[in-house]
Order: C-alpha cells, then structure tokens, then sequence
C-alpha cells in the first residue's frame, strides 16, 4: 500500500503508453492487410510485404520500449507490466505475420468465409486494442471502460474458437485433396492463434487496471 501511494505521488513517464499507442497502430495496420490479403481476387504479394513492413516497424517500437523501461527509474506502471504488455503486443503482430508467411509459402490463392472471418475478426481485436490502449494514460479514470474493450476482446477470442471449428469441421467433411486440406487446417489454426494472443493483451492490460485502480 505504501509504495503504491508512494509511485501515485511520483512524477510518470507516460512516453510508454505512447509507444503503445505507436505499436498498437501497427498492429492494427497489420490486421488490415491480412484481411485484404485474404479477400478474392487480392494482390497476395503486395499484402504480405506491408505485412512484413508493419511487423518489422513493431520489433523497432518494441526494441525502443525495452530500452526505454532499461533506462528509466520512474514508470506508468510496473516495470514487469510494462514488459508484458509490449512483449504480448509484439507477439499479436507476430502472428499476423506468420499467418502470412504460411499463406506465401504454400501459394494458398483462395479462402474460406469462416477463414476470412477470422480474420475480419483480428482487425476488430486489433481496433479494440486501439482504442483501450490510449487510456491508459489515466489508468483509474478510465477503468471501466478499459475493461469492457478488454471484455471485447475477449468475446472476439471466444467467437474466432467457435468459428476455427465449425471451419475444420466443414473442411474435412467436404475437402479431398490431402495437401490442400494439411494446408488450410493450418492456416485455421494460425488464424485462431493471433485471436488468443490478443487475448492475452487484454488479460495484461487487465491486470494493469486492477493495479493501479
């Protein structure tokens, strides 16, 4: 209770939560692209090198963070929060990529309804992520509403778990071609994976709130 009291009468350095911010957007565009990259008829190479643009753009924003928490005494928030929230963050964009980097490497050129909504549904996780990280500049002020984006989330994790398996369940009810049906299984699978790392952005941020609040 003392150090709490102790860090609220403190000075903070809220350059952090602009670099969230910044790592958010990125985060964000990433989602966009892979949304246009798995729509018909869509430009795959061009897609997945913005993809890759945007993901290397977020390793330099989470590299910056890193130093940053290294350098400094004072913070928003823990030092061990701060690390996790960064490190979750990149790992959201990282799978964005990977996704990608599957779809380039088995030159899959179509996709399913439910795999491209799936992904549909990344892009509103990653908007959430958007607006809920901006308040965290006045973390009890907005505590309520941090939370129901982070509820948000989370019925976003809980409808890409339901839509991966009604995805698998149609695919090898109906798909003949072995390959084909190895490949798009894992896209499935890679797909509902980005949906729980941003599950685990919200519960961090979470967390962040119970905190400070």
């Amino acid at each position: 209770m003392f150090f709490r009291l102790f860090r609220s009468l403190m000075p903070k350095e809220e350059r952090f939560v602009d670099l969230f911010v910044q790592h958010a957007a990125k985060v964000h565009a990433a989602a966009k692209e892979l949304e246009l990259m798995m729509a018909d008829g869509a430009d795959m190479a061009l897609h997945f090198k913005q993809i890759c643009a945007y993901e290397g753009e977020a390793d330099a924003l989470t590299r910056q963070t890193l130093q940053a928490l290294h350098r400094s005494f004072i913070t928003p928030f823990d030092r061990d929060q701060i690390h996790s929230l960064i490190t979750t963050m990149d790992d959201t964009v990282d799978g964005i990529e990977d996704v990608a980097q599957r779809v380039d490497l088995y030159g899959v050129k179509s996709f399913t309804p439910d795999m491209q909504a799936l992904a549909t549904g990344i892009v509103e996780c990653a908007r959430l992520l958007c607006e809920a990280i901006p308040l965290l500049h006045e973390v009890t002020k907005n505590a309520e509403a941090i939370n129901k984006l982070c509820d948000d989330i989370g019925r976003q994790e809980s409808a890409a778990d339901k839509r991966q398996h009604e995805g698998l369940r149609i695919l090898f009810a109906n798909e003949k071609d072995p390959v084909r049906l190895i490949t798009l299984k894992e896209i499935y699978q890679r797909l509902e994976k980005v949906s729980d790392r941003f599950d685990d952005v919200a519960n961090v941020i979470e967390t962040i709130v119970i905190e400070q609040v």
